[in-house]
């Protein structure tokens, strides 16, 4: 739209939110010449490509030299015909496959629809043929597909490892057999957990194809991550040096207005002031989205969940009729994953169409999926990464027509960090997909899953890794493996009856659940993992599922049933928790430059946690209500960390803080262990000082921890939830005062490993954050956490930021 920023600084509600306002230039598009077979020249034509671009040109010359490929360009730069082109050509010309793998069936039904119309354009007799094989198909449905034997069969990670891995002898012979290529697209949202079973379902599906004679080459699509080859190689296992990266983008697009919107801090009450915190950013994105609507822009908003998609439509829709657009108002939808596929198609055809003005959604409308393109996008709150939050621009911007993308500022750390530095979100790299192919707590079962599909060899230890030998060893040890003596030599099968393949879950990690049931309905409503359910669904807990509000009135852990009533309740709880954590191994250490004396490590560690009680917190002021106090089991979870002692000097530095500021208020508030969501963290007790001086020194290293913690994101793909953390005066294995960062999952999937890599960029960043927040005592914006196991207390921004700025030898210029 003309003169955006001029019209938002017009709006009636305009309190100087715009915090950063950037133009991205337009960008003529560039294209390569390539030779096609005629067929597919002639079918591209047909839909109005009649030359590609030169990112696309040399994806498929490089496919064609007989490399695998990491394409990572933006939305809507036409990186299906990367893939497209040699899988229909190998198709055409000798019947080879071609295996698609799409992380959401949304996605691949949109690409089912679109490669099925080009196979169509081919015209009769070309050999192409499209099929998709995912869970919501019946069983007579899935024969189906496998009767007709398509040369380009589209699935997911799921079926890949419940479906058609453990019946490729028996069923998929013939698809197996003749696979040609491998595509995985959105491969950076393999990342994490699911990253990690997903490289072991490829290690697995590497090993099938090696059975069936045939391999495969591999297209990964990927959007801007910093590591895009590094990343591709840890999910498919191949060689590094056999990928070729294609990364620059040569698709055109018009000028893009990008907007930092900042809502403004409270100021009609004054317990509020200098407090740090700020009106809703849903509000303010409703306001905007309603303004674009009526302005006759077409409008894309992302926001978090589900419910909350629906719920704003529903809002925005009766707003617009206040203001008399009733037109309008019928013209607004909410887009979310759990809709069937009807109602998606429905959606995304209106607003290819232009009939819908204005959508709401989750990220489900990140991804491929294709609407066109429309005029404006909102992002209610940072989305978690600049990945995403760029994927999300990417859906704005018709042709070379201006585009407008307005990112509004929740209240948490990242927000906040983005909104008062705005070069590091435009400019900094963008961020690491990590995965751990070799998780010492997942490979076990994907081993057995191995076994299952075809006999191990001592050989299969370069599918699985040095740990293999010890992985089987333990198997055959327990019994799920049987090991053999061949005149081919050593193998090993498996040994039960059942399918290994349904006891490992993608998706999760660990097997022990518990159901949480309403008991006014008798209905199951959740699930949560036996941990997550001892920090949510206590006895007390209030818990929010699907827009209604719960008060768990039991927690039944011979049945692990927790049970659950409605609620109106006006405050939220909070667990309270002790952590203590031990290291059990040193794996690396890397000196600070500026301090070469501090060594920082990567260890083996075990964290143990229980949950001793938790307390009510009024939902608008988040003062607290009271506490109570809970008696729960402890767990333990071996990970991996990062974690680094305090020296004497700084800690004089930090207390010297406490005494100069007369901070002696809570110096008795420093209590035993607490926790972070998948983690936790609390100064712990102990130490002499002058008066203050105790308070000002553990709440500077617990809320040095908060911030790394929170700044995690920044640097990785990755939830702050998946990070957890614990900051003591005094640990034992070091004899001195530490802070520990720590992988929030079994094994550890490779975050703590990449972040004490880049410890230093990360604890530099972390005290600008603390030190650029004008709160007095902490704030949601720079040290507070809504995980905290302690309540958030001690915390001491002073003192945090001294020790970082020490270690790092920055200073943050306030």
């Amino acid at each position: 739209m003309e003169d955006a920023i001029d019209w938002l600084r017009n709006r009636p509600f305009y309190e100087g939110q715009i915090a950063e306002q950037r133009r991205l230039p337009a960008r003529e598009p560039t294209y390569r010449d390539i030779d096609l077979a005629p067929r597919m020249a002639d079918a591209l034509a047909k839909d109005g490509i009649d030359r590609l671009y030169r990112h696309q040109a040399d994806a498929i010359e490089a496919v064609r030299d007989g490399d695998d490929v990491a394409l990572a360009t933006e939305t809507a730069s036409g990186k299906s015909l990367a893939y497209t082109v040699p899988a229909f050509e190998a198709a055409m010309d000798h019947g080879g496959r071609t295996l698609y793998v799409g992380p959401q069936n949304a996605l691949i039904a949109d690409q089912e629809e679109s490669l099925s119309e080009l196979a169509h354009g081919l015209g009769f007799g070309s050999g192409v043929s499209v099929g998709s094989y995912t869970g919501r198909l019946s069983r007579s449905e899935k024969r189906d597909v496998r009767d007709r034997e398509p040369t380009v069969l589209l699935s997911n990670p799921d079926m890949l490892h419940y479906a058609l891995l453990p019946y490729a002898g028996r069923l998929w012979d013939w698809f197996f057999s003749s696979l040609e290529y491998v595509v995985i697209d959105e491969i950076h949202s393999y990342r994490g957990v699911f990253g990690s079973q997903v490289a072991m379902t490829m290690r697995r599906l590497a090993r099938t194809c090696e059975r069936f004679g045939s391999s495969p080459r591999f297209v990964c699509c990927s959007a801007t991550i910093n590591n895009p080859v590094e990343h591709v190689a840890s999910v498919t296992g191949r060689d590094p040096d056999g990928i070729t990266l294609v990364d620059e983008d040569a698709s055109g697009r018009g000028p893009r207005d990008w907007v930092l919107w900042n809502p403004p801090e409270y100021d009609d009450n004054w317990q509020e002031r200098g407090s740090g915190r700020r009106k809703s950013s849903h509000t303010e994105s409703k306001r905007l989205f309603c303004d674009l609507v009526t302005a006759g822009e077409q409008t894309l908003a992302f926001t978090r969940a589900r419910q909350t998609a629906e719920q704003y439509a529903t809002d925005s829709a009766s707003d617009l009729r206040d203001r008399g657009e009733r037109d309008l108002a019928g013209r607004v939808g909410a887009y979310q994953a759990a809709l069937n596929d009807d109602r998606r198609r429905e959606i995304e055809a209106d607003l290819h169409a232009g009939d819908l003005r204005g959508v709401w959604s989750t990220s489900a409308l990140e991804l491929g999926v294709d609407v066109g393109g429309l005029d404006a996008v909102i992002l209610d709150g940072y989305p978690g990464t600049r990945m995403s939050a760029f994927q999300r621009a990417g859906r704005a911007g018709r042709g070379d027509d201006p585009a407008l993308v307005v990112m509004v500022g929740g209240e948490d750390q990242l927000d906040q960090y983005l909104m008062n530095n705005p070069a590091d979100f435009f400019e900094a790299p963008p961020e690491d997909a990590i995965c751990d192919p070799e998780n010492a707590q997942l490979l076990p079962g994907h081993v057995a899953c191995a076994a299952d599909e075809s006999w191990l060899s001592p050989d299969d230890e370069r599918f699985f890794g040095e740990t293999f030998p010890g992985v089987v060893g333990d198997l055959t040890d327990e019994g799920t493996l049987e090991r053999r003596e061949t005149a081919d030599g050593i193998r090993w099968t498996h040994a039960g009856s059942s399918s290994p393949q349904q006891s490992v879950s993608l998706r999760t990690v660990g097997d022990r659940e518990v159901d949480l049931i309403d008991s006014s309905r008798s209905e199951t409503v959740a699930s949560l993992g036996f941990g997550d359910a001892l920090r949510d669904a206590h006895p007390g807990a209030i818990y929010h599922q699907q827009g209604r509000t719960y008060e768990v009135t039991a927690l039944d852990l011979d049945r692990d049933v927790a049970e659950l009533q409605s609620s109106w309740a006006d405050y939220y709880t909070q667990p309270l928790t002790e952590k203590d954590i031990v290291v059990n191994e040193d794996l690396a250490e890397r000196e600070l430059s500026a301090r070469p004396d501090v060594p920082v490590r990567l260890a083996d560690v075990t964290v143990t946690e229980r949950i001793t009680g938790f307390v009510r917190k009024d939902a608008k002021t988040g003062e607290s209500l009271g506490e109570s106090t809970l008696d729960l089991p402890e767990t333990t979870l071996r990970t991996k960390a990062l974690y680094f002692p305090v020296p004497a000097d700084i800690e004089s530095e930090m207390r010297a803080i406490g005494a100069r500021d007369g901070d002696d208020a809570g110096a008795e508030a420093a209590t035993d262990g607490s926790g972070e969501a998948t983690g936790g963290e609390a100064a712990t007790g102990g130490g002499a000082g002058a008066p203050g001086g105790e308070y000002a020194f553990n709440g500077g290293i617990h809320a040095a921890e908060h911030g790394i913690i929170s700044l995690f994101p920044f640097h990785l793909l990755c939830d702050r939830a998946d990070v957890g953390g614990i900051s003591t005066p005094y640990h034992p294995h070091t004899d001195a005062p530490a802070v520990f960062v720590y992988d929030g999952y079994p094994g550890g999937v490779g975050l703590t490993r990449r972040g004490h890599e880049r410890v230093e960029e990360l604890m530099a960043r972390t005290a600008r954050l603390i030190d650029g927040c004008d709160c007095e005592g902490g704030c949601p914006a720079c040290v507070q956490s809504p995980h905290c196991g302690n309540a958030n207390d001690p915390l001491a921004k002073a003192p945090a930021v001294r020790l970082l700025e020490a270690l790092t030898g920055t200073e943050s210029g306030r």
